[in-house]
Formats: C-alpha cells, structure tokens, sequence
C-alpha cells in the first residue's frame, strides 16, 4: 500500500467582524499567504485550488510574511511566538523561533536584505520589536505607543525606515538601524489599522476606523495628503496596498466596498461595490502584480476587475471553521464532496455552511437559500439525488444536488437534537438523537422510537433496506428492522458488543460486514452472513476514532481519529495498515469518504478538505 495527497482544498482566512486580516504575497508574485485558527495556507494566486498548510504553530496564528528573498516566512500567533520556516522544501524545515513579547502577534515585516524582523501587537508592557532573523538579538526599540500596535512596515529601501500605527490613533516613525523613536503624528481620529510604504519607499500610507487614508513622506514622515479629503470611505478602513509602481493604493473597508486610489493626483480610480450584506464587509487586500485580491467579513477572497468593477473575476469559496461531515456523490459522471461546517460569521449568528467541491477541480460554492442555522452533524445522498443533513438547529433536510437550493418544504423539525444518520433503499432515512430513532419515510416521519435505555450514537442502513444498526454510548450496537413504516428490535440479531463507547457504524457496500469504531481505538469487524458473528479487530490508533468509510471494492476501509491519523485497513488482515501520518497535522480527522476505489477524501478541524491517491500493490 502507498499513497500520495492529491490535493487540499484549503480553509479561507478565518475573519473576525471589524478586525483587519493580513493577507501576504511572495515576493516572485506566484503566492499570497493567509492564516485560519494554527494553520498558515500558502495558494498559488493564478490556480488558488494549489495550497499548502504549515500547521506547526501550537496557537492561534495571525500573520505571515515571506522574506523578502523568497526563501523564509515570518509567522507569529497569539502566545507571542515567531516561527522562521523554510519555503523551499515540502517540510518546512524551522529555522528559528523566538518570542519576542509575551502577547498576540498582530504584524510582521522584513527588511529588503531579508536580515531584520518587526514584529508588534498586544504585549503586556511591550507592543513592538526588532531583532536579527538569525540571531534573535535587538536592533533597537519600537517605542511610542501607549496601546496595541496594529500594524507595521518597514521601507524597502535604504536608509531604512519603519512606521507603526497603533489602538492610540497615532502613527509613529522610527529611524535606524538600531531602530529608535523619531516622530509620532496624530492625524487619526481611531484606531489605526493598517500602514504599508510604497515599493519604491518614497512615501507611506495608513489607515484607520475613522474612514481616512493619510499619505506620508517615507524619509521624514511629513505629512502630504489625506486621500479623498476628509474621507476616503463611509466605514473604517481596515487594509491598503500599493500597486507595483508605487502610484496606486488598493483600500478595503468596513463600507463594503474597496478603491483603487491615484495617491499623486489624490482621486479614486475605481470603487468596487462588494454587496450590500454585512458579511461583505471588506476586511483585508492585497495587490500583487495584475492580481488584486480583497477578502470579505464571510472569508471569501475576492479577484477584482479594474474593467467590471461591479463583479469579481472569481470568487474563492470553502470553510472558516471546522468541517464536522463529509459525503460524496457522483452526478452526471462528475465526483462531488459535499462538506458541512459550522462558520461562524457573527458574533450573535451561527451559519452552517455547506458547500459541495467539484473532485477534480477544486472549484466550490454553497447552498443557494436559507439552510441550517448552527452546525450540521451528519450528511449522506439518498437515492433520489437528494443531500440529507441534518444539524444542531434540530432539523433535517433534504436537498436537491441538481438545484443545490435549500427548500423550506423539505425541512423535516426533529424533537431533539440528532447525532447522526443514515439514508437507505426505498426512501428510508433513520436519524438518531440521544434519546430517540427516527424512521422517515420519502421524507415524512413515519415512526419515533422513544425513552431509549441507552444514549444513541450513530446509525448505519444494512444496503439491503432492512437491518439498521445503532451504536449507543454504553459500547452496544442496537439491532432494528424495517417493517413497512415501522421500525422494531431485530430478534434474529443479537445486540452486538463493541470494546467502548460506539464512535461509528458503517456496512461495507455489499453488505457482507458490519464495521463498528469506538472510543477505545479498536475497530471490530462483524460479519452479517455468520449472525453477526465477530471476524476480527483491528488496532492502532492512538486515541478516540470518530469516523470510516468503505472502499468500493469491499476489500478496504479507511478509519480517521483524534489522533490526527488515518489508517486504511485491508480485509482479514489484521495486521496490514497504511497510516496517513499527520494527514492534518495537529487537528482532529472529522470525515472520511472514497470517491472510488483508490482516491480518499478527509476533512478535519482544520476547515481543509484533502484527496488522496491510494495504490494498493
């Protein structure tokens, strides 16, 4: 057995609602950089469905800058730790770490030699530092603020230069190296959130929550103008970026819209009109070579067009948060994954997202319509082309894959909140609450099992259409039969004994066995022709696995867990298994499904969706 990623369809930028998001470029234009919860997501900007995950921060990331020299990124998370790793090889290999402050790193930057760092944020008695990359060693003080600094930059031109604006209203100018106070302006009337020189380093621009854009001299820091007079925008600015040439400035703001400025003659180019939703509130950009990227308060990064401003060249969809299901369908002959998460975009509003991905291209959008409110737990096609999902809003839904459009007539309201389901022949769905079974029927209720003796877990259909299997928190799976539009405890099928608490069922495609996964890492294999007699166990996992899925062949299955493994196991040989190490690194597996008999599809914490080719030998 061996195997090989065949893609990451990777998380957006997770977004917080009036906080700037920085979004990085390499410095050769192939790249931008963002980062989501601990991971840092590299994409290629022409085909962005090309991405890599550095997930070796041990907290929550919030920049990342490569070097200058394209060789280096610079990330820096909420503990106050710096990590320098390499770009050139696939491991990214660590150069060096520091933690200059106690406190979140908010921004970071280079100088043009790829030598120096600044870093600044939210320290307890120190907002900024700059030191040597390869030493660590001060080369003098950031000092002037007397709150958190937002940003930094530092010009990319000699003699060096550096600017900070900061939660005080004020911007600050520093001299050197060794880098020392030289002047503070106060021209803000909030928060400043973003500074950035020009490329050619002969002027500096910031940016705040006041709406105002102020251009400076990037020797002496003088004041030349404030774009747009006394506003730039109608809401706070929350990101700028300067075109290649040093003429044009790219800004985002909380008004939902971005602008293209001509800083000599002080006039817009372009506004680009976002939406009118409070998610397309624009919080980061970036401008990198003929590219111009903006992204959204939902996470989506936006490709503008100078020539049709009204409608960006393409949109990149996926998931903010945690991806908690999985399943896969094929449609007219073309793989789809369809992926439930749980992205939260407010602070007073949980939106699920589904979004479903074209196999072969990464490609993705979600749901048309309003669909669950709060995380979606389970999700399987049924035979009539129809995505059922059901969620933490206690309901369960039935989607059409070929109009992807919710349909309030086919949102079925549960009594309890459901853990898991499963669709079978004849248009059956069995769904599992803690304290009930649920029968449907061409989606209608047709029989509700009720004060169970035991916590229901998670479900399976035998494919037949008239076994259901029930795994329950006490390590017994329940047998029921279909009978008409009835459901009742199978007396030909003993209850079976797993080795823990049942985390996963699943019957392998011909129905010949019965796979049972539990919170003590064993998985048991039952075989459904012998009276579910136990066949085998397998074992090695390091903790709780949480989810599996059959092969096509019938010969495979593929377990992931909390371990961040996944194994994939081959029929009656207990002792032959493939392990995916660190298939996501650091996060919990949360779903694993075949496209065919060798491609595998898992998602995790991580809000990455991964394919990989299996070859068996």
């Amino acid at each position: 057995l061996c195997f090989s990623i065949e893609g990451i369809f990777s998380s957006l930028p997770q977004m917080e609602r009036g906080i700037s998001k920085i979004i990085g470029g390499d410095p050769k234009g192939k790249n931008f950089i963002y980062t989501n919860g601990k991971s840092v997501i590299i994409r290629d900007i022409e085909h962005p469905d090309i991405a890599d995950v550095y997930t070796e921060h041990a907290h929550q990331v919030l920049v990342a800058k490569y070097s200058p020299s394209g060789f280096y990124i610079a990330s820096g998370d909420v503990s106050g730790k710096v990590r320098i790793w390499d770009t050139t090889q696939k491991e990214h290999i660590l150069k060096y770490e520091y933690r200059p402050f106690a406190g979140k790193i908010k921004d970071i930057c280079w100088t043009e030699d790829s030598k120096r760092i600044a870093v600044v944020g939210e320290g307890k008695e120190i907002f900024g530092s700059v030191f040597l990359w390869d030493s660590g060693s001060s080369v003098g003080e950031i000092s002037g603020h007397s709150k958190i600094i937002n940003s930094v930059d530092i010009k990319q031109t000699r003699p060096y230069r550096i600017a900070t604006g900061s939660d005080d209203f004020t911007t600050v100018f520093l001299e050197g190296p060794p880098f020392k106070f030289k002047i503070s302006n106060n021209h803000h009337g909030r928060f400043v959130n973003c500074v950035r020189f020009s490329p050619d380093g002969n002027r500096y621009a910031s940016c705040g929550s006041d709406g105002q854009i102020f251009i400076y001299d990037g020797k002496t820091s003088e004041k030349i103008c404030a774009l747009g007079g006394d506003k730039a925008h109608n809401g706070g600015i929350y990101a700028i970026s300067w075109s290649s040439d040093s003429t044009c400035l790219l800004s985002a703001s909380g008004d939902k819209t971005t602008k293209i400025w001509d800083v000599g003659a002080n006039s817009v180019v372009t506004t680009f009109n976002m939406g009118n939703d409070v998610l397309d509130q624009q919080l980061g950009c970036l401008w990198q070579g003929s590219h111009l990227l903006s992204i959204s308060l939902s996470g989506f990064i936006n490709y503008l067009d100078k020539a049709n401003p009204s409608k960006p060249i393409r949109i990149i969809k996926g998931h903010t948060k945690s991806i908690q299901s999985l399943t896969v369908h094929t449609n007219d002959g073309k793989p789809y994954i369809y992926s439930g998460s749980h992205d939260v975009h407010l602070i007073s509003l949980t939106i699920m997202a589904s979004h479903y991905w074209d196999a072969g291209t990464g490609d993705n959008d979600g749901f048309l319509g309003k669909g669950h409110t709060n995380q979606v737990n389970a999700m399987a096609v049924n035979d009539s082309g129809d995505l059922v999902s059901c969620g933490m809003d206690d309901t369960l839904r039935f989607t059409n894959l070929c109009k992807k459009e919710y349909n309030a007539q086919d949102t079925v309201k549960l009594d309890v909140q459901p853990q898991s389901l499963a669709v079978g022949p004849s248009g059956y769905t069995v769904v599992v609450c803690m304290e009930q079974v649920v029968l449907l029927k061409e989606k209608k209720k047709v029989c509700q099992l009720e004060n169970l003796n035991y916590k229901a877990q998670v479900v399976a259909i035998h494919p037949g259409g008239v076994t259901v299997a029930v795994g329950g928190e006490d390590g017994n799976i329940y047998m029921y039969s279909i009978q008409g539009n009835t459901l009742k405890e199978n007396d030909g099928v003993k209850t079976l004994k797993a080795k823990g608490p049942v985390t996963a069922v699943a019957y392998s495609p011909d129905g010949a066995f019965l796979a049972v996964c539990d919170a003590n890492k064993v998985i048991t294999l039952f075989s459904v022709a012998d009276e579910y007699k136990e066949e085998n166990t397998y074992h090695g996992h390091h903790a709780k696995i949480v989810c599996i899925g059959w092969s096509p062949d019938n010969q495979h299955f593929a377990t992931g867990g909390m371990d961040s493994l996944v194994y994939i196991w081959t029929l009656g040989i207990t002792a032959s298994k493939m392990k995916l190490t660190d298939a996501h690194r650091l996060y919990h597996i949360s779903g694993i499904a075949w496209l065919d008999e060798h491609i595998l599809v898992t998602t995790s914490h991580d809000a990455c969706v991964k394919q990989w080719t299996i070859t068996f030998k």
